[in-house]
Order: C-alpha cells, then sequence, then structure tokens
C-alpha cells in the first residue's frame, strides 16, 4: 500500500503540473486585452473567445488577485506581474467612479459604462485583489484604491442599527430597493469575502482599523450568519438578520440555480458545502494573520468540516455535492467546479491542522474526481457544472462569474499546504 508521503508528492506534482503546464498558460495565451485593456473573460468549452461586449469589474478584480498571487507566491514569472498590472491600469482607468467613488458593476470591452451601479460583493474582490496586487508587486496604487474602497464601505454600506453591510446600490451609493433589487438583504457569500478582504488589506496595511474591522465580522459571521446549532452557513437574511428565503437578485454575481420566478428549492433550509469549508479555511487564515487564537474558533471550525464531510462528499463517484439541508440530506448531487476547488485547500488545511489521516482520504477522493473528470486536460481549464458521474452540464470555460479565481487559487493554496504537508512527514 502507497504510504502518505508518496501520495503527498504524487498530488504536489499533479497540481503543479496542472497549475504550469495547463491552467496558467490557458490564461495567459488568451485573456490579456491588447486592444482595450484589462481582461477578456468568456471563452466557450473550446477556449475559443465568445466575443461577448462586457467586462464586469469582480471579473477583472478576481483576475487580478490570481496574477497577483501566482506571481508572489512564484508561479508564471514576470508575465503574471505584467498581466496583474494591465488589470489594474483598466480598473483605475475605466471602471472607477470619479463623481461619487467605487466601480461601476459592468462596461463593454473599451471600457464604456454599461451598468453603473454599486455591488458590494465586487468591491469585496476589489480591496481583496488590489491588497494583494500591493504586496505582491510594490505598486502602491493597488493599496491607495483598497483603502479608498474599505472608506466607502465603511461610510455608505455598513448598517450601524443591526450590524454587517448591505449590499446592493444605486450609482450614489443610495440603497436600493427590497426583494430581488437586494436592498433589504444581506448574504452569507459577501459578508465572508469581506472577511477575507479585510484579511488582505490588513495584512497589506497593518492599520489597526483594518484589523478592528476584521475582527469585527469574523464576529457577526460566527454570532448572526451561522446556524446557532449546526455552525453551517445560511446563505439569506433581512436586515435585521431574521433568516430570508434564499432568491435571486436582479444584478447577479454567480449562476446558481434559481425557478422561474426568482426563488429556490429549500430557500429557508440549504446550505453549501463549499462555501462551508471556504469560510473554515478562509477564518484559519484570518486569525493567523489578525493574530487571534485558533483555538477559541475550534468547535465552530470543527463542525463544518463534519457536516462537509458527512454529507458533502461523494464516496460513489467522488468528488462535492452541491448543497443540502442544515440537519442533514443532500438535495443537489451535482458536482460545481468551484466548490470542489475550496475543498481541495479546505481538506489540506485540515490535514494540516486537524488530523491527517481522517482528512487525507477525503482529500484523494476530491482530488481524484477533480483531476480525473473535472478538469478539461484538453484545454487547460475546469468545467462549470457536472452531474454526479462527472458529465459535463454546463461547458463554457470561463465567463464574467466562472474565470480563474477558484481554480488558480486552488491550485496555489493547495500546493503550499501539500509541500507543509509534505514536511511534517519527514
Amino acid at each position: 500500500m502507497t504510504d502518505i508521503k508518496t501520495q503527498i508528492l504524487d498530488c504536489k506534482k499533479e497540481c503543479e503540473n496542472h497549475l504550469n503546464n495547463e491552467l496558467l498558460p490557458f490564461w495567459i495565451k488568451r485573456t490579456m486585452d491588447k486592444t482595450n485593456g484589462g481582461f477578456i473573460t468568456h471563452f466557450d468549452k473550446d477556449g475559443n473567445d465568445t466575443g461577448e461586449d462586457e467586462k464586469s469589474m469582480l471579473g477583472q478584480a478576481r483576475s487580478i488577485y490570481v496574477y497577483s498571487s501566482a506571481y508572489r507566491n512564484g508561479f508564471g514569472g514576470e508575465q503574471t506581474a505584467l498581466m496583474a498590472r494591465n488589470g489594474v491600469d483598466f480598473l483605475l482607468d475605466k471602471m472607477w467612479d470619479p463623481v461619487f467613488g467605487g466601480f461601476y458593476w459592468l462596461t463593454n470591452r473599451a471600457g464604456d459604462v454599461k451598468i453603473d451601479e454599486k455591488v458590494l460583493y465586487g468591491h469585496s474582490f476589489a480591496m481583496y485583489s488590489l491588497s494583494e496586487y500591493t504586496l505582491a508587486t510594490g505598486d502602491l496604487r493597488g493599496v491607495e484604491y483598497a483603502e479608498k474602497v474599505f472608506d466607502l464601505i465603511q461610510k455608505y454600506c455598513a448598517d450601524t442599527h443591526y450590524g454587517g453591510y448591505f449590499e446592493m446600490f444605486h450609482r450614489n451609493w443610495e440603497l436600493k430597493g427590497p426583494g430581488s433589487a437586494g436592498g433589504d438583504r444581506k448574504t452569507l457569500d459577501i459578508h465572508m469575502h469581506l472577511m477575507e478582504a479585510f484579511t488582505t488589506l490588513y495584512e497589506c496595511t497593518r492599520k489597526e482599523v483594518h484589523r478592528r474591522k476584521l475582527i469585527e465580522i469574523v464576529q457577526l459571521i460566527i454570532d448572526k450568519i451561522l446556524h446557532p446549532k449546526y455552525r453551517t452557513g445560511v446563505p439569506q437574511f433581512y436586515a435585521d438578520w431574521s433568516v430570508a428565503p434564499q432568491i435571486k437578485f436582479d444584478i447577479v454575481w454567480g449562476w446558481d440555480r434559481f425557478s422561474d420566478d426568482g426563488t429556490k428549492g429549500h430557500a429557508e433550509d440549504n446550505t453549501s458545502y463549499g462555501h462551508n469549508v471556504e469560510f473554515a479555511w478562509l477564518l484559519m487564515h484570518a486569525l493567523d494573520v489578525a493574530g487571534l487564537p485558533l483555538n477559541d474558533f475550534m468547535s465552530t471550525i470543527q463542525k463544518q468540516y463534519d457536516h462537509a464531510l458527512a454529507h458533502g462528499i461523494d464516496w460513489e463517484f467522488g468528488g462535492v455535492f452541491v448543497e443540502g439541508s442544515h440537519e442533514g440530506g443532500v438535495y443537489d448531487r451535482e458536482k460545481e467546479f468551484w466548490q470542489n476547488a475550496e475543498m481541495l485547500i479546505a481538506l489540506t488545511q485540515g490535514c494540516l491542522v486537524l488530523d491527517t489521516e481522517k482528512y487525507w482520504s477525503v482529500y484523494l477522493n476530491v482530488h481524484r474526481f477533480v483531476f480525473d473528470k473535472m478538469i478539461n486536460h484538453n484545454v487547460g481549464e475546469w468545467w462549470p457544472l457536472m452531474t454526479r458521474q462527472g458529465e459535463p452540464i454546463w461547458t463554457h470555460m470561463s465567463h464574467n462569474w466562472k474565470i480563474n479565481y477558484h481554480t488558480i487559487r486552488s491550485m496555489i493554496e493547495t500546493i503550499k499546504r501539500l509541500e507543509h504537508l509534505e514536511m511534517k512527514q519527514n
């Protein structure tokens, strides 16, 4: 029987080969818009540009993050630094609102504004990516604008009555209306991404105000957003933190499956296995950067892992299910790229911090599904959505939301943790 150390080495080599010879080359070859600046982000199943005449600030920001992170971690060489700088130039020159501040949600390829609204989800990634960019390259424009976004968020988005942050705004930062406009809703998704953004912003600036807001949002997620018993993530809330049925917003930042009327099955009792473990590993990173004791949060972290492993892992076909009940039981047995990507990071983190033997067998399950089924090796990127058995349902390689953030980050972060695991075995 192959020992764990050999398996770790084999998996690390597989991840490194995918990142260096498939994934990064896919993006380096295709994504830079040499005519207009910024990034082209729409590619079909064969990796061909679909010609979609739009650029989302979310897609641009996430791209800046991955190229900055790749460069900072020694992948892709100077080319990834050049690509990150290209993205920052476009984001600041074309998407920054010089009148009201903040970034427009959507432009065409040339940078002409198509949707001028301000969406907090996108601004969380602007902070995250611009901070990472300065950490990677030393270009102070990144942290300058990351801090501008932070200040705007505190001024316009913070709910000083109930806590947390509102999410959907008009161009002038006036809060949008209720329901599908999103003005009366708060979500796990955005608060989790604000946590990762505040983490990297504080890592970059070391300013006490950024650390305070990081600690505040960690505690808010623990107190308000996680299920009081199971500690799993609850997707949507009203302003007062009462649970709201999960609905689709008019401006959608992802491709979650909803019915034609914009509602979702099990709308008041569903939790994402991918979100739960993504939050767990991001929380551990946040605690490390903020200098907070891990043991104070270990009970919550352990419950999230236990729930995901008990209900979210497919031991018959491999990989991670989409979502299910807080109590247990799977609602959606399809396989999404980002949930599997985040599970790879979380499981290697679990091997390091919790129990190597227990989590390593689960990691091997997900690793094999990803590398044998989910990666489109002929092209270099991952299928976005698959059947339980591993047949593609959605076939585009990239869109404004399904781009490189989860896949490249997954490989970088997993390789780092596999290296630590390798040393731990010596």
